[in-house]
């Protein structure tokens, strides 16, 4: 071994200028990496993040950026798909017949998803009722059933989902399923097979392709959403995934989270969204869909529902960050209270002033985060924010010893926004997120009625609790450095 490495050590010191040659090339290197990265227009104190920490690894930096960092995608073949939809009243501005606040108007602009309606949205709390009323509902359904999920395990509860789609399918009822490639790795061929079997279609959202060199395998954009849209009447969405995980009738440590479901014209919307992701990831063209056949003519208007809801997307397709924007807006407008509920707590700078400015001007301003979440580090980098929250008379509580999974915003008596999206970096930019934002003092009512029973079996956090430097101190500040990275 000695041999080899003195053999080597000559070879180099043979190679005429080799110092001249590495640095012009750690140069090249770094100039190159600087640009590609500060074209992406993040924020500053991200872009020297990226910058600073992939300097110190030469080239393979760039590899890593190449798989992880922050990437775009082009779908403007899908926004010309909502013409194709039958979507056309979708308009650039707020339509006529509709009750448009400033926030309505701005999810509308960041998004093309105008006002719209509910005629029912029933909170359902922990995988189990959510799968006895997703099983339930997919037993009834009598032409399509479309789901989308981050993730989807072939356990217990996964096996259930996928049975009760094969008898739908072998009933003839079109049944198409749409998975993250990541989340739910677990998913075989084989598993797939029997909905395949039955005349069902199963894709995958951004498949892993690592050993394709010329092709960005997009491992750092997933779909975060969870969908499940029947017939074009009957929708469900939020936090919840397919996994024995969220099942707290089998698994007593079961993630704690919340689901919804809905009827009425917003479905409508939630139909689209699931389309373009379909379309987007299977390749198909709208005529492979029967468009006409996914919105049923006895659809409600606009106006019919009691409750006003609109859909809420973002991603890395958008540069508007849409729900973190409505976040940002709902918490400037308040004049009460501000609860925010998040398994992962990671603010840009933006959203850290309009809490603590909120706090400051006397509103109940309350942070529901898990314990112990299922990521040490995200866990450090929330933690490190507490203090300033804390002066500012931010309420903190943690939850625990389960892993608190809802995702959940109130905003006064009016408002609320409750879905996928995390409030942290990943969520607001870099995976595709669909959040429900509801305008109805009795669906915001029940909800908060479920959080005060959360904050009140949560452990409030307060100024004078002890933080040793090693252990507490030093990784929260480690963790809240790095956090751009996310």
């Amino acid at each position: 071994m000695l041999a080899l490495f003195d053999s080597l050590r000559h070879w180099l010191d043979g190679i005429p200028h080799l110092g001249t040659t590495l640095a012009v090339a750690y140069l090249l290197y770094l100039l190159y990496l600087s640009g590609w990265i500060m074209l992406q227009k993040r924020e500053p104190v991200a872009t020297l993040s990226w910058i600073l920490s992939l300097a110190a690894l030469p080239y393979l930096g760039l590899f890593i950026y190449y798989l992880l960092g922050p990437q775009k995608v082009k779908r403007q073949r899908l926004r010309r798909g909502r013409a194709r939809s039958g979507m056309e009243h979708y308009s650039s501005v707020c339509p006529p017949d509709a009750d448009c606040t400033e926030l309505a108007k701005i999810a509308q602009a960041t998004t093309g998803l105008a006002p719209s309606s509910a005629t029912e949205v029933t909170w359902l709390v922990d995988g189990g009722a959510t799968y006895s009323a997703l099983l339930d509902a997919i037993a009834q359904a009598r032409h399509h059933v479309h789901l989308q999920y981050y993730i989807f395990n072939p356990d217990h509860a996964g096996t259930a989902v996928r049975d009760a789609l094969v008898e739908r399918a072998r009933a003839g009822v079109q049944v198409r399923l749409l998975l993250d490639a990541v989340g739910s790795s677990a998913v075989s061929q084989r598993f797939l097979q029997p909905l395949r079997d039955a005349g069902g279609e199963a894709v995958w959202f951004h498949p892993r392709q690592l050993l394709k060199p010329f092709k960005r395998p997009w491992l750092n954009l997933r779909t975060h959403r969870k969908i499940v849209v029947i017939d074009g009447t009957l929708a469900f969405t939020g936090g919840i995934n397919i996994t024995d995980e969220e099942d707290e009738r089998r698994n007593p440590d079961a993630y704690r989270d919340l689901h919804m479901r809905l009827r009425g014209h917003v479905v409508r919307s939630l139909q689209l969204v699931f389309v373009e992701d379909w379309l987007y990831a299977s390749g198909q063209g709208a005529a492979d869909l029967e468009m006409a056949t996914l919105w049923p003519n006895d659809m409600p208007h606009r106006r019919d529902g009691t409750i006003d809801a609109q859909v809420l997307v973002s991603g890395p397709d958008s540069s508007w960050e849409t729900i973190h924007r409505l976040h940002v807006a709902a918490i400037q407008e308040a004049r009460e209270r501000v609860w925010l509920v998040t398994p992962y707590f990671v603010p840009g700078e933006a959203a850290r002033m309009a809490l603590t400015s909120a706090a400051l001007g006397g509103l109940d301003v309350r942070l529901l985060v898990p314990k112990m979440s299922d990521s040490w580090f995200v866990t450090q980098a929330a933690r490190s924010y507490f203090d300033e929250l804390l002066q500012a008379g931010v309420k903190i509580f943690e939850y625990g010893p389960r892993m608190l999974h809802t995702k959940a915003f109130i905003a006064d008596d009016e408002v609320c926004i409750v879905g996928s999206a995390n409030f942290d970096h990943r969520s607001f930019r870099l995976n595709f997120e669909l959040s429900m934002m509801l305008r109805d003092a009795g669906r915001v009512g029940a909800l908060a009625q479920l959080l005060e029973a959360e904050f009140a079996a949560a452990t409030q956090v307060h100024n004078e609790r002890q933080r040793s430097l090693w252990l507490h101190r030093l990784p929260e500040a480690f963790a809240r450095l790095a956090s751009p990275l996310l």
